[in-house]
């Protein structure tokens, strides 16, 4: 327990240590990973990875069957007579379900891009007021004091915009492939109903 109390107690030293920098620098890292957990939350709600192709297949002709995320998507998407409505229903499915998505991977990309950039500026603001003390100081401890506080946050902040930024950056990464992965589910379900829609309307017209 004092290991723990002793290892806060410093982080908040180096953190206060920083300069107003870190406090945009925090206010970045809770939107990029705030939206982060959101979109992979998000995904994993979808149930698309969770079921096999055999089985929605079979959901498409057999909708008492059906059951999930998967099977309530499959209720939207089928629900048309025509080949036209069945483009709708997915255009609108996609409006929808897609892009909330790519707004949200663009806010975390802008919030990865900006870490590091945050994190300069802290080094330009520190760096300021190192040169600062020296034009200022008489050489004593007092003005030496100023300098190592100058330049402690110019180093803290450069190394938390890095922080920030790296696993942001691979995280970002991650959920820009399950977001792949999604768009391409929908478009192979798009594909499969509208076969069998077009299937379903060639039938009629060879028994009439």
């Amino acid at each position: 327990m004092n290991s723990i109390l002793k290892f806060w107690n410093q982080a908040v030293e180096i953190w206060l240590s920083g300069g107003w920098a870190m406090l945009a620098l925090s206010v970045n890292a809770l939107a990029l990973f705030g939206v982060g957990v959101h979109v992979y939350l998000r995904l994993h709600e979808k149930g698309f990875k969770s079921i096999d192709e055999k089985t929605w297949r079979r959901w498409i002709s057999h909708p008492e069957e059906r059951r999930g995320p998967v099977g309530n998507l499959l209720d939207f998407v089928t629900g048309g007579n025509s080949l036209k409505d069945t483009a709708l229903f997915f255009e609108e499915l996609r409006s929808t379900e897609i892009i909330p998505f790519e707004r949200d991977l663009k806010v975390m990309k802008i919030c990865v891009g900006s870490a590091p950039l945050l994190g300069l500026l802290g080094t330009v603001t520190g760096m300021l007021a190192t040169f600062a003390a020296l034009a200022s100081g008489s050489g004593g401890e007092k003005t030496m004091g100023m300098i190592a506080s100058g330049i402690s946050e110019a180093l803290i902040t450069t190394e938390t915009g890095l922080i920030i930024a790296l696993p942001g950056l691979f995280f970002q990464y991650q959920l820009s492939r399950e977001h792949e992965r999604y768009k391409a589910f929908l478009a192979h379900l798009e594909t499969v109903c509208t076969q069998t829609v077009y299937r379903r309307l060639h039938h009629k017209e060879a028994a009439g």
